[in-house]
């Protein structure tokens, strides 16, 4: 039998088979970026940076997942996690995971990321559509040594396309379109 449940954004959810699905998130539609990562190098530590280029059908310049030719896979182009997701893995978890360490390229606060798959979005000047949620993998497990995947799934964050370009830089709102 489903369980309706109101998360911590303000958004019903209706559980079913441990699924957890968004019916409706009020107060989830508006938030702001974090921080901005950046890993330059196959299998490099990433770093916070004060600004990136976001470019349509490449992702965030400077990144090593960047394709200059503009033919990236759709949701590969952007990452994007919770702050609050971090939080509560600490919190319930007792696994304390920086954003850094996350290996998402942008860290945000105050909005339902998981209420973004399949919607349009705007990060500052840029506008960026949800595809699908970024479950965390064993490759997570393995940069960080530390055994998040049960508790992370379906908390992972948000792979997205970046629909038009433009600079993103911490602090920037973000706004369910």
């Amino acid at each position: 039998m489903p369980i309706e449940i109101a998360d911590k954004f303000g958004a019903t959810r209706i559980a079913s088979s441990g699924v957890f699905q968004v019916m409706s998130a009020p107060e989830a539609s508006s938030g702001r970026i974090e921080a901005i990562f950046i890993t330059r190098q196959r299998h490099g530590t990433p770093e916070a940076v004060a600004e990136a280029r976001a470019v349509p059908r490449c992702g965030l310049e400077g990144h090593k997942n960047f394709v200059a030719d503009g033919h990236k896979d759709p949701g590969k182009e952007l990452t994007l996690i919770a702050s609050e997701m971090l939080d509560l893995l600490a919190r319930e978890h007792g696994i304390p995971l920086g954003g850094c360490e996350s290996r998402r390229n942008v860290l945000t606060s105050g909005i339902d990321l998981n209420a973004l798959v399949g919607r349009e979005f705007q990060l500052g000047a840029v506008r960026a559509k949800g595809i699908r949620l970024c479950e965390p993998c064993s490759d997570l497990v393995a940069y960080t040594g530390k055994n998040v995947l049960p508790a992370m799934v379906h908390r992972g964050g948000l792979r997205a396309s970046i629909l038009t370009e433009g600079l993103i830089r911490p602090g920037d709102p973000i706004r369910a379109l």
